[in-house]
């Protein structure tokens, strides 16, 4: 069996060295160029079982030259490297027929397990998407190594129909992942429709995705379509799927089972063809252990998982994000500004609880009210500090719940395996009670009547959870 033979194109000669000595140790033959009329010539004459090309090239654009090989040798693979490490960029290497797309810098053991991986899996033919040229503005923005691996992830969904769950903390962009995928993908020409479960009261949610007859409850005045009708053959976004009730997750398990629903009030099934793209920034294994949330369901969304970081684990990316934000301001009417390089600092060490979001916002805000061009690390302490101040006394009790989930999850990713069989309700609702009555008796000097009053128990109510958990009463009040 012959040496394989990999044809590299990049203008980068250090780069051209590094990979033709890895390339080499590990038992391929390199043949190295630094343009890519050399790399045409070669693969016209049928030479390499293998080619790795960079994007940017003193002659033409690698990615222009990748259809070109796919014409002549279909059964050619094609790696494409790139500094221009974008999400456009990505999903015009996969859309273009690329076999993988790696961003620079890369780990030299990761190329050589590609090309590998490249040589030894059968040819397939790859699904492609329609996308416009030209760098439009990108719905996702990002060089760290999180968001390059998210590239890639979504590139390689782009011509597929498979169901996505995209998690993340509030604000990190999850329903601009959802839109990257329809309007990169095949179903670009039809539909996005996006429902956020947490904003539809709970006994409306099933009108809502699946239309009701007129007359089918009080106020049904005449025949409503709904959600999936309307995203038919495109693609339905479910944000918040965790909060979405029992009766309309079976509804909703039964479509993608069946491919067909029925409206509320309705007897004739309704065939459904929309790619289904959920989001959560709930726990969704916990809330399958509590009975919230169907298995059964939760594998059916999951099939492929996307967990986008919040901002704070990705901090490299404040600059190119503020860059962009300050860009879109200015396309508003805004005045321009620039971020001096010790507020630029300031804003990477900044925690983000409200994750890019709350970026947007602030960018946005100093666009507005500073008439100063130049924004400095005064500017941003100011305007920090009035949010954080905003948000620690409108959000007491949003911090508390998430205090509370956070170390639920803890307990429950400590007893996976050794949870009680029964009780648990009632054992963390105990945990959670006791330490509440005892702080608010001592707040109002063990006077029970106020104390009821605070905690909006009825008096013999709260006397007899006092006697069940066993809570000290202070002697004399009343």
């Amino acid at each position: 069996m012959s040496t394989p033979t990999i044809l590299l194109a990049d203008d980068d000669a250090g780069i051209r060295t590094v990979v033709s000595q890895a390339l080499g140790r590990a038992g391929f033959e390199v043949r190295a160029t630094g343009n890519a009329t050399t790399l045409w010539r070669w693969v016209s004459d049928g030479d390499g079982d293998l080619v790795i090309t960079d994007v940017v090239m003193p002659d033409e654009n690698g990615l222009d030259l990748v259809p070109r090989i796919r014409n002549i040798r279909p059964e050619l693979r094609i790696i494409v490297m790139s500094a221009q490490n974008t999400l456009l960029t990505a999903v015009k290497a996969t859309e273009r027929g690329a076999f993988e797309y790696l961003p620079k810098p890369f780990d030299i053991d990761k190329l050589v397990n590609v090309v590998r991986r490249g040589l030894e899996t059968p040819q397939t033919e790859e699904a492609t998407s329609v996308i416009e040229e030209g760098e439009e503005a990108l719905p996702l923005i990002g060089r760290s190594q999180v968001m390059q691996d998210i590239y890639r992830t979504l590139a390689r969904l782009m011509g597929s129909d498979l169901s996505v769950m995209v998690t993340g903390e509030s604000g990190t962009g999850k329903e601009l992942v959802a839109r990257a995928l329809h309007d990169y993908g095949k179903r670009n020409n039809k539909p996005f429709v996006a429902v956020n479960m947490a904003a539809i009261p709970k006994e409306l949610i099933e009108s809502e995705l699946f239309g009701h007859e007129k007359g089918a409850f009080t106020g049904a005045q005449s025949r409503n379509v709904g959600r999936f009708e309307q995203a038919e053959g495109g693609t339905l976004f479910l944000d918040e799927i965790g909060d979405m009730p029992a009766d309309a997750q079976t509804r909703l398990l039964r479509v993608l089972q069946e491919g067909e629903f029925t409206t509320v009030g309705g007897n004739s099934p309704i065939q459904s063809n929309v790619r289904i793209i959920a989001a959560t920034h709930h726990d969704l294994k916990m809330l399958i252990r509590q009975g919230i949330f169907r298995e059964d369901l939760f594998f059916r969304l999951n099939v492929v998982p996307i967990r986008l970081p919040p901002l704070r684990e990705r901090t490299e990316d404040i600059p190119e994000l503020v860059r962009s934000f300050l860009g879109r301001a200015a396309e508003e009417g805004l005045p321009w500004k620039i971020i001096d390089n010790n507020a630029m600092e300031r804003l990477k060490v900044h925690s983000w609880p409200g994750n890019v979001r709350e970026l947007e916002n602030l960018i946005k805000r100093l666009a507005a009210l500073y008439s100063h061009e130049v924004i400095t690390v005064e500017d941003i302490d100011t305007e920090l500090a009035e949010t954080t101040s905003a948000v620690s006394t409108t959000d007491e009790e949003e911090g508390l719940s998430k205090t509370v989930e956070q170390r639920l999850a803890s307990y429950f990713s400590a007893h996976d395996d050794s949870l009680p069989a029964a009780g648990l309700y009632q054992r963390v609702l105990r945990e959670v009670e006791r330490p509440l009555i005892k702080l608010t008796l001592q707040a109002t000097h063990g006077n029970q009547i106020k104390a009821a009053e605070v905690l909006g128990l009825n008096r013999n109510t709260l006397r007899k959870k006092i006697g069940e958990l066993n809570i000290p009463v202070i002697r004399g009040a009343k």
